[in-house]
């Protein structure tokens, strides 16, 4: 059940007309503002307490949020529009675990990770729970509040259909005619890990070494592509795939990978209050559906559509698939991210 935080009420000033007129009632005060609180109830009393603060500072810095990746442009021009802060873009192209990294010569206010990046650096994370905090699954949010699931996608084939057919199972891609690529190297990149992984999948089951062997093969057969420009089909998240121009998206099978990306407030935020405006959005129906339209999956996707806020025909363009989820417990991402390290360039390279 969403928590709906009411703006208090106005105090109504009486004055005795009779005689000379008593003095009138002074104004109740709101508490003082505590811009390291881990609520709006408890550090700001109302939402629109929460904006002025947030407007005072001014400002909010951002790191690692390239403005074509799940909508993030839009939303960042929504959310400076509506509020009149200005927003810091640093370093658009960081990974998560080089958002960490700089941290502390960058100085963001917010970060956007992987799962496993904000895991293991939660320290480094100042607890804030949104409005909307009951909305967002149990199982992609930390129970103190450090951070919390925004959005996420399914691991997918995208295919160019002026070359080769719809791929009904990762099998076809061993087919003649495909040309299979990765976004990136599996060691490094996290949506191209995901895509091994995604390979390795049997009755929803991932194997690192069975996904290894599944590119091995692709190489044997001379169906992995030497980059993205040269394929004819790219294992990706859902959300990238589908913004390929001229492209079409297949998720094949009874089971697909999923993942979410978290959101977080740094402790040492320079914008405390403008961090935690930031989080209401992302987290608001508008923020929610902002990311659905760049086609990722929000995470409060379930509670929107048993509202009816959920933009139907957004929702609509996703692509289609009725596979269970599953997700990667970090355990699982620890050792098969060790196993690629050993493996992946003597069996592909």
């Amino acid at each position: 059940m969403t928590v709906r935080i009411s703006a208090a009420a106005a105090v109504i000033l009486t004055a005795t007309i009779a005689g000379c007129g008593a003095p009138a009632t002074p104004d109740r005060q709101l508490p003082p503002v505590k811009p390291q609180a881990a609520s709006l109830q408890e550090g700001f009393s109302t939402m629109e307490h929460l904006v002025e603060t947030a407007r005072k500072e001014g400002s909010l810095t951002v790191v690692g949020l390239p403005r074509d990746w799940v909508n993030y442009g839009e939303i960042i021009d929504a959310f400076s529009e509506e509020y009149g802060i200005k927003v810091d873009q640093l370093e658009p192209d960081a990974s998560s675990k080089q958002e960490i990294e700089s941290a502390a010569r960058l100085k963001p206010d917010v970060f956007d990770l992987s799962l496993e990046v904000a895991v293991a650096n939660a320290a480094a994370f100042a607890p804030y729970k949104v409005q909307n905090w009951q909305d967002i699954p149990d199982d992609v949010k930390d129970n103190a509040g450090r951070w919390y699931a925004g959005y996420g996608g399914y691991m997918s084939i995208g295919y160019d259909p002026r070359k080769v057919a719809a791929p009904t199972s990762y099998g076809d891609l061993l087919k003649p005619g495909y040309s299979v690529s990765l976004p990136g190297d599996p060691r490094h990149s996290a949506a191209a890990f995901n895509a091994v992984m995604a390979a390795s999948l049997s009755r929803g089951e991932p194997q690192a070494k069975r996904g290894v062997e599944f590119f091995e093969r692709l190489r044997k057969t001379g169906n992995l592509a030497a980059s993205e420009r040269t394929a004819s089909a790219v294992l990706d998240w859902d959300y990238d795939n589908a913004e390929r121009s001229g492209w079409k998206v297949a998720i094949p099978g009874d089971a697909v990978l999923s993942s979410y990306y978290v959101q977080a407030v740094s402790k040492n935020a320079p914008h405390p209050a403008a961090a935690r405006l930031w989080q209401e959005f992302l987290f608001s129906d508008r923020g929610q559906n902002l990311f659905l339209k760049g086609y990722a999956r929000p995470a409060r996707m379930e509670a929107l559509q048993m509202r009816g806020t959920l933009d139907r025909e957004l929702a609509a363009r996703l692509p289609a698939t009725t596979a269970k989820p599953v997700m990667l417990n970090i355990p699982e991402i620890d050792a098969a991210k060790a196993y690629l390290q050993r493996a992946w360039n003597g069996k592909t390279g």
